[in-house]
Order: C-alpha cells, then sequence, then structure tokens
C-alpha cells in the first residue's frame, strides 16, 4: 500500500493537481505505449494488451481532492477561504491545513465557545465565519506566504489501523487512480486507454475533454464512494457496507450504467469469485455522467471503493474492498473483447 499511502498524501485540489500526476507519470512511463498530457492536465495512457479490441476502452480515475482555496487576506493576517468540492462544514473547525506551493501550516478556526451566544453553540457554523489563523498576525507578513487563489489542503497523513482498514485524506479518488495504475503495470488481455483526468470535484470538468479526446465505446470509472453503514444509519439508507467489495452503481444524478455492461461485471464477479455489491443510493454523481454524453454516446459502467467519511481529512477503507475491486476491474479488462451487448 505503500502507493496509495503516496498518492493519499500528495497534495491535489482540483486546479492543483501537479504534484499527484508526477507520481503517477514516474509509476506508469515503463508500462505505457505512449502518455499525453492535455492542455488541462489530464494524463492520457494507451496500454498495449496481447491483442487488439474491435471497441476502444477507456479506463478513468479522478487526480483531484475537495479543499479550499483562499478568497482573502484580513488586516490581522487571517484567511478566509471558499470550499473546493463539496465539504460537510460540521467538519471543519480546528482542521490542519496546507496552504500553496510551500504548503504553509494553518488552523481552522473561529471565536472562542465561551464568545459565542447560545444560539451560535447549538449551530452548524458557517464557513463565512471561519479563517485560517497561520500564526502570522498582519496582512504583510502574510502575503510574503500566500497569495489570493492559493489552494489550501487538508493536512492528513495516511495510516493504517483496526481490521484491514486506512484512514486519510483524498482516497476519493486516489484510491481509483492507485488501481488503474495498478492495471497499466499489468500483462493484460486487451489494449485500453487509462485517463487520469483533472477538475472532477467541481464539475467533471476533466473528464470532458478526457472522453472528446480519446472518444471510446465503453467506459470504466474507478472511483470512491459513500459509505454510511454506521450507528445512526438505518439499512435502507445505507448505500454500501465495507467488506462486501467494490461497489457497482445502476444509477445516480448524472448517469445511468448500461445495463449490458453491469450484467458483464456481475457475470465475471460470479464466475470468479469476487465479492460485490450495488450501490444503493442514488445521491451524487461521477465522471460517468460526462463521458456518457460524448459523441454520440458511450457504454459506462462505474466501479467504486465504499469510503466512509468521504471528502474529509479521516475518510476510511477496507482494503479487503480495494482487492476485490482489483480483481474485478483486471477481469472486465481481460475478457471485455468477449462483451457483446447487441
Amino acid at each position: 500500500m505503500e502507493l496509495l499511502e503516496r498518492l493519499c498524501n500528495a497534495h491535489g485540489v482540483s486546479g492543483d493537481t501537479d504534484g499527484v500526476a508526477e507520481i503517477i507519470i514516474d509509476e506508469i512511463m515503463p508500462f505505457c505505449e505512449k502518455i499525453e498530457v492535455m492542455k488541462d492536465g489530464n494524463i492520457i495512457a494507451y496500454k498495449k494488451g496481447r491483442q487488439r479490441n474491435p471497441k476502444k476502452v477507456m479506463l478513468c480515475a479522478h487526480m483531484d481532492e475537495v479543499g479550499f482555496l483562499v478568497k482573502d487576506i484580513t488586516e490581522d493576517g487571517y484567511l478566509r477561504f471558499e470550499s473546493v468540492g463539496g465539504i460537510d462544514e460540521r467538519i471543519l473547525l480546528s482542521q490542519k491545513v496546507r496552504i500553496g506551493d510551500s504548503n504553509i501550516p494553518g488552523v481552522v478556526g473561529v471565536k472562542a465557545v465561551h464568545m459565542a451566544t447560545k444560539e451560535e453553540r447549538e449551530k452548524t457554523i458557517k464557513m463565512e465565519k471561519l479563517y485560517i489563523d497561520t500564526g502570522v498576525y498582519s496582512r504583510r507578513e502574510i502575503e510574503e506566504l500566500v497569495e489570493k487563489g492559493d489552494s489550501v489542503k487538508f493536512d492528513s497523513e495516511f495510516v493504517k489501523f483496526g481490521e484491514n482498514k486506512i484512514k486519510a485524506k483524498a482516497i476519493d479518488d486516489r484510491v481509483g487512480v492507485r488501481m488503474l495504475i495498478e492495471m497499466i503495470k499489468k500483462e493484460v488481455s486487451y489494449d485500453f486507454v487509462a485517463a487520469f483526468v483533472v477538475n472532477e470535484e467541481i464539475g467533471t470538468q476533466g473528464s470532458k475533454t478526457a472522453a472528446y479526446c480519446v472518444s471510446p465505446d465503453i467506459a470504466l470509472i474507478l472511483e470512491g464512494t459513500t459509505c454510511s453503514d454506521v450507528p445512526g444509519t438505518k439499512p435502507h439508507e445505507q448505500s454500501t457496507n465495507q467488506g462486501e467489495g467494490p461497489a457497482i452503481s445502476i444509477v445516480d444524478r448524472t448517469s445511468y450504467s448500461n445495463r449490458a455492461l453491469n450484467d458483464f461485471l456481475v457475470k465475471l464477479a460470479q464466475e470468479n469469485d469476487v465479492k460485490y455489491q450495488f450501490k444503493r443510493t442514488t445521491m451524487g454523481g461521477n465522471d460517468a455522467g460526462s463521458i456518457a454524453v460524448n459523441g454520440t454516446g458511450v457504454k459506462t459502467a462505474v466501479v467504486s471503493m465504499p469510503v466512509r467519511y468521504i471528502h474529509s481529512p479521516a475518510s476510511v477503507m477496507d482494503l479487503r474492498d480495494y482487492e476485490e475491486g482489483l480483481k474485478l476491474v483486471s477481469l472486465f479488462v481481460d475478457n471485455i473483447g468477449g462483451f457483446k451487448d447487441e
């Protein structure tokens, strides 16, 4: 898991993914027929298999993570900030962060609790009330270190704990990135195109341009997804459960997975004793929504790893789900030449 640890610890808020891209290119360079870096930062890698598939197959994972950007600097040196991607405001108070290319350390703060009104203490503190404290107390001093528009990242380290669990920021979607890197390193039966895309968290922008560039017939999206198998959540509200394998999506707010591709994945899993589950809610969306509508249409399917506390500095994943997911994706690539949906 050393590679997944490096990927999760790397800073890569949407719009600032160069550090993640460097790791990817270094890892896949010896195993690709060709690598292209697009103008927007997408990495498109061409993997040669033992035989060519008449259908063009693309596997996709996004490099970027949720975070923040600096929107203003106060006269006394505090930073005002905005979210980049969807972040629950309830988790923000007292979080450690890193700012800009120099990784300036900071802490998210608010006025002391004993100065808050009863009404304020009973409500979630809105982001506009919060600030980042860097320990610098004048605009002049902080402007030597930070600029408006700098990205702000959660300061959180990868940790193994419990039974086969990991805790890290950016598991969504460094887990998909890691899986895609492993697929490139393997000897595979059929050619495929790997798309490591940018800006999924702010509107699936990178997958739009990647799909236009590659023009695939079939696309498999590798993702992290919500997992709410925790106290206080009723069974029918639990979108996925950890330890039950990768989740196959049926429909969400942006796309409807191709039924034949889903049936193909299920058949492969059942015939090879690979654990899997269906995602049981329709909330959210991912790069499949943009890829599916490219050109005259692309057949898409989504394989996701269940992640508790997603979009937080303490996301949690079960490594057994990852291993089962990698098996399923490997089976997909090695058998996709036999896929028929006519």
